[in-house]
């Protein structure tokens, strides 16, 4: 064993005698460099002054700390709000004076629905206010199950999945498909909700002009170019287009035949978020594929509130099943919130029941939207902006001032002198440092089938009457 371990030595020894000049110079180099970072300091001690009393006491009286918020004025109108008492249906009491409601999304008139009310109470005796947890955790409830099954047969898809909040759910379902390195095509008019969505998604994003089809079409053939370059990215990018049916901020209808065309041309996606048009557009109220007679299967994915026809709370989306079936894992609104009370979503069953069983109330809305669209037509100073159907009309100024607010406290006094005449009316609101495209100021015009030839006559005329007072 000795001799062994001798033999070992002898051999090391010979090849440091044989080993090359510059391989023992390196050697020593990194010996010495190790005994170096070993025995130093790694880092020098700077000599430390201390403060006197009297030099602590002075910098504290001068410290000044960063306020929380941002300074605001404390005429800011979001700190100026009307008070509304009873249901915002077809005659809201706001600040204890009775109007004729035309700002409620409420286009069906199903808010104050007896029908609707009395399912809703009947499962609030069933099953309690809320749910106490997520879908996953003991939150589905068989209302929710139902209601799911009910809105894939009246859309007809093969799948629904229910959102607890509006606003979450396209929020949700864009981050759910698309990701990092993903590349979304955008309207610039899209509602703050999909905004908050592409951002989720970390995807990038390419914006074109609204409802410009030259304009998707050239971003679209340029990515295509870029695919050309390295196709093998290209193989595992995912490309979508994001939409809205009837835009909110232009009450505009988005062009969805071409939008077909363009997404087999280039192998895109299509989310469409209909808001603002289901329960509206088409002959049994399905939205935009039924009012272009779209195959709802062109479609990728459809998104809705149900905060608006419906009169209830939360959200849905509806497509082919294996693609909402990934929601449920994926959609952040549905994992993580607490799910649809179950006597809102009994409310949206029968509120759906009401839309099955009396289609007409679609052509009835349809002419009401067509009539005030025209009766506004050439109001004084005003400048109206939509489609002859859209439920959700603006009025903009003809001739901006030159600053925002100034617009804003204009379009403020003719909503004041709406009111005192008892014309609901209400500015259409922004978070202005969010948008990405910010809209013009404007007021919000809502129909509703509960509008009587009357009411639309006295709102027409108190408009137009307060744009002559105080716009000329």
């Amino acid at each position: 064993m000795a001799s062994g371990q001798q033999w070992v030595l002898v051999e090391m020894v010979q090849a440091f005698y044989e080993a090359p000049a510059y391989h023992l110079i390196l050697e020593g180099i990194l010996i010495l460099w190790i005994i170096r970072l070993l025995f130093s300091k790694t880092y020098k001690l700077h000599e430390t002054y201390r403060l006197t009393e009297k030099e602590k006491e002075d910098l504290i009286e001068e410290w000044q700390p960063e306020p929380l918020v941002p300074s605001f004025s404390r005429d800011h109108p979001s700190l100026k709000y009307d008070v509304v008492t009873g249901p915002p249906s077809h005659k809201i009491i706001i600040n204890g004076k009775e109007c004729t409601n035309f700002a409620s999304f409420n286009f069906l008139g199903l808010l104050d629905n007896e029908r609707v009310k009395q399912k809703a109470l009947s499962s609030l005796k069933k099953y309690g206010v809320g749910t106490c947890g997520p879908r996953g955790f003991y939150g589905t409830f068989d209302v929710h199950l139902e209601l799911e099954s009910r809105l894939a047969k009246f859309m007809k898809t093969e799948e629904a999945i229910i959102y607890s909040y509006g606003f979450a759910t396209i929020a949700s379902a864009i981050p759910a498909y698309s990701k990092r390195g993903d590349i979304i095509f955008v309207d610039e008019a899209a509602c703050f909700s999909i905004q908050k969505g592409l951002q989720a998604s970390r995807s990038y994003i390419k914006y074109f002009k609204h409802n410009d089809m030259e304009d998707l079409e050239r971003l679209l053939k340029e990515q295509e170019v870029e695919d050309l370059k390295n196709p093998r990215k290209a193989r595992v990018t995912r490309k979508f287009i994001v939409v809205e049916g009837l835009y909110i901020n232009t009450a505009d209808i988005c062009p969805l035949p071409e939008l077909v065309k363009l997404k087999y041309k280039y192998k895109v996606r299509i989310f469409l978020e209909e808001s603002m048009s289901f329960g509206v557009l088409g002959e049994h109220g399905r939205g935009v594929t039924e009012h272009f007679r779209v195959n709802i299967d062109d479609i990728d994915l459809i998104s809705a509130n149900m905060e608006n026809a419906v009169a209830s709370i939360g959200g849905f989306c509806c497509g082919r099943s294996f693609v909402i079936d990934h929601q449920r894992l994926s959609g952040q609104g549905y994992c993580f919130s607490a799910s649809l009370p179950p006597m809102l979503a009994a409310a949206a069953i029968e509120a759906l029941n009401i839309m099955e069983e009396d289609p007409d109330i679609f052509t009835v809305l349809r002419e009401k939207c067509q009539h005030v669209y025209k009766a506004l037509q050439g109001t004084p100073g005003l400048k109206l902006v939509g489609v002859p159907f859209a439920p959700a009309l603006h009025l903009q100024l003809e001739r901006s001032s030159g600053s925002r607010d100034s617009d804003m406290q204009l379009l403020r006094s003719v909503v004041d002198y709406c009111l005192e005449r008892h014309v609901a009316l209400t500015l259409a609101r922004y978070l202005e440092k969010e948008e990405r495209f910010l809209p013009a100021p404007s007021i919000r015009v809502v129909v509703t089938i509960e509008q009587t030839e009357e009411d639309i006559q006295k709102a027409v005329s108190c408009i137009q009457e307060a744009a002559s007072v105080i716009l000329q």
